[in-house]
């Protein structure tokens, strides 16, 4: 890149490669060299040698190590050779930081010692400062150095998936403390994920001042609700966070599961990108969220249990759905699981890349 170049876009020459890599560009609904793919959960159990770094450290401990962060961060971009990593840390650090007393129980999830029932109750949650999470920060400033052209991903929990732990005390299956306040106390529930709306976009924007050239808003139990619901009770909460992220210019996405209902609304709370999740044909979701977004996803992870073949011909499928998209990036309909064989991501990263090759 020559110096008037940069000069004229204000990015360094690595700045300008992450702008101009695949996963961004498909971000923006712009010609790409090959259909960019990374997968939800990517860093995580799946690998050995994640296994083998996380051995006797507890999850929330491991998200506060930058050192550690950045190698999880880092091992499925060497492996695979994905087209974007996703920043290696947890929903619900950004409540740990502000002292809300939690923890995450193997096999259980998230845990909080002290449910958010009453309005004294929400006097506990502070708006987050940047202080709060210096880790990641640092964390972020790590990777960025490391990944070269490759563009770092942040996340963050969407107030609703956020606001369902804190009530529940943990994961759920029915929602049902949840519910009863959205309906019940409707103006409780609104003052709690106003503030928790504050929280996730701060935590937002700590990753992207610090180097993240995208973020994704996880919704993860979204799909529990009706549109009719999520337009009023959760829709606005999500738009706050972001609004708040929107004069950084990165592209934002939005993903939850079991969301086919509600593509559009999520979409329209201010997404650039929409997730998919399996449920839903990728040509069905365009026609649901509308023009002017990309796409994300969509292949059934449980697929990648079967011979190669078959992923082969499920991924024929997906990459046929979205011939017709805007912007697609390729992901799973949901994140990597555990027992999943790591040679099977990677051939099916080499796969996508060679047949959409252009």
């Amino acid at each position: 890149m020559s110096e008037r170049s940069q000069q004229q876009t204000g990015r360094t020459a690595a700045q300008e490669a992450v702008h101009d890599s695949a996963f961004l560009r498909a971000c923006r609904r712009e010609p790409v060299p090959h259909t960019p793919v990374w997968f939800m959960r990517q860093a995580g159990r799946s690998l050995p040698e994640y296994r083998k770094v996380r051995e006797g450290i507890p999850m929330l401990e491991s998200c506060m190590r930058p050192e550690l962060v950045t190698e999880i961060t880092l091992q499925p971009v060497r492996r695979h050779g994905v087209d974007a990593a996703i920043f290696f840390s947890d929903i619900v650090v950004p409540l740990k930081a502000i002292g809300i007393d939690l923890d995450i129980k193997p096999g259980v999830g998230p845990v909080v010692a002290d449910p958010v029932r009453t309005r004294a109750d929400l006097e506990r949650l502070r708006p987050l400062d940047p202080s709060d999470v210096s880790y990641v920060t640092e964390a972020v400033g790590m990777l960025t150095a490391e990944l070269g052209a490759t563009p770092l991903i942040g996340f963050a929990g969407a107030p609703f998936t956020l606001a369902s732990y804190l009530i529940e005390g943990g994961p759920s299956r029915t929602y049902e403390n949840t519910k009863a306040m959205m309906y019940g106390a409707p103006e409780l529930w609104a003052e709690l994920v106003e503030r928790l709306s504050v929280i996730t976009a701060a935590f937002l924007r700590v990753q992207i001042e610090a180097g993240a050239s995208a973020v994704q808003l996880f919704d993860s139990w979204a799909g529990a609700l009706a549109p009719a619901e999520y337009r009023r009770y959760v829709m606005p909460a999500s738009a706050k966070v972001f609004d708040a992220v929107a004069e950084y210019g990165v592209p934002r996405i939005h993903f939850g599961v079991g969301t086919g209902e509600l593509l559009g609304l999520m979409g329209e709370a201010g997404a650039d990108v929409v997730g998919v999740d399996w449920r839903v044909p990728l040509d069905e979701a365009a026609k649901r969220v509308g023009p002017g977004k990309a796409l994300q996803g969509n292949l059934d992870p449980a697929v990648l249990f079967a011979p190669r073949e078959a992923v082969e011909a499920k991924t024929d499928e997906v990459l046929a759905a979205a011939r017709g998209l805007e912007g697609h990036v390729f992901n799973l309909g949901h994140g990597v699981m555990p027992a999943m064989d790591p040679d099977a991501l990677t051939h099916l990263v080499q796969y996508v890349h060679e047949q959409t090759a252009r």
